[in-house]
């Protein structure tokens, strides 16, 4: 089936609830949108999202910022009801996090779930689920298809928890859409890199490009042969903005993400050889930063052919530019702080 070119299944403006609104993916969410002249709200508790992210929609008549948490369900409800459609992208973020605050990490991530799909199955309102390819754990079949099996390490390892809240997510979710006939879409990113990510919560190529800028030491962790397919965000918001418009995406879960693979030592090298920097990349064992017992994934490679088939898209953006643009968004945010 060819669909490349399709248009849209709605043209007319519609009502988003943009769940993480303020955060580094949600906030180019927002722009998109509005862009297309669709209305906007975005619930974010800035816990790990920020109001410069949106500063440039702060004046625009059809964009709201609501602070508060998604998993008090009188916040959550109220705003599902007055929206056509909810992007649910807020949940605990980054490794480090994961591994330090597991508790934090499955109640927001399954909790939160379960006040949006309550309340979009109340007011019978459409769901984008934002899923994680940490869903295929210590899958060795790459690429990744959407149908394959599973494996996850063992529960004493708290690297695993956000992969097990983000599989209970697209389980609950999956539910709703066959017990209650609840609209839902489920998207699983690949690694989405770009403007305004930071490094703080563990995001490899913001970090090597934060330490290649301040001409220091990009610390590559473990022995660096470990291969992940980075997909601009600009170029992932588009992917969510069309599987929202597709009456053929409800019920169905979709890969997003790029199509190079590249080890990390690789992304280290191209990053200082493409900033001009004089960084070498420095070997990090895994146990130094997260402690002992880490887990990780070996490859992170993304089957396309379901969204492919779905909407015709393809990423657009090379890493070469997303390394640019994320270069000189890190610039930008260094020098309105000093």
């Amino acid at each position: 089936m060819t669909t490349k070119g399709r248009k849209d299944t709605f043209e007319e403006p519609r009502n988003f609830l943009i769940t993480g609104g303020a955060g580094f993916i949600g906030s180019h969410l927002c722009e998109l949108l509005l862009s297309r002249g669709h209305s906007v709200v975005a619930l974010d508790d800035l816990s790990t999202g920020s109001t410069a992210n949106i500063k440039a929609l702060s004046n625009h008549q059809e964009f709201r910022l609501v602070e508060g948490s998604i998993v008090e369900e009188s916040i959550v409800t109220p705003l599902v009801e007055e929206v056509d459609v909810v992007v649910h992208l807020a949940a605990a973020v980054g490794v480090r996090l994961i591994v330090e605050q597991p508790v934090q990490t499955l109640e927001s991530n399954v909790l939160g779930t379960f006040q949006v799909l309550k309340a979009a199955r109340i007011h019978g309102k459409k769901v984008l689920l934002a899923s994680s390819s940490e869903v295929y754990g210590e899958g060795t079949r790459v690429p990744f298809s959407e149908d394959d099996r599973v494996v996850l390490g063992p529960t004493s390892r708290n690297r695993w928890a956000y992969a097990a809240s983000k599989m209970l997510d697209e389980f609950l979710a999956l539910a709703y859409c066959r017990e209650f006939g609840t609209p839902v879409v489920v998207f699983r990113l690949f690694n989405t890199v770009g403007p305004r990510q930071t490094g703080e919560y563990g995001m490899v190529l913001p970090r090597f490009v934060a330490q290649a800028l301040r001409s220091e030491d990009l610390t590559v962790h473990g022995d660096g042969t470990q291969t992940r397919s980075f997909c601009d965000v600009r170029d992932a918001v588009r992917a969510i903005s069309g599987l929202a418009e597709t009456a053929e995406a409800v019920g169905r879960v979709f890969n997003i993400g790029g199509t190079e693979e590249i080890t990390i030592l690789e992304l280290a090298q191209r990053v200082t050889r493409q900033l001009a920097s004089s960084s070498k990349p420095v070997l990090v064992p895994y146990s130094q930063v997260y402690g002992p017992d880490f887990d990780d994934m070996l490859r992170r490679q993304p089957d396309l052919s379901r969204i492919r088939a779905t909407l015709g898209w393809e990423a657009r953006i090379s890493l070469e530019e997303t390394i640019d643009a994320l270069s000189e968004s890190i610039r930008q945010s260094q020098q309105g702080r000093s």
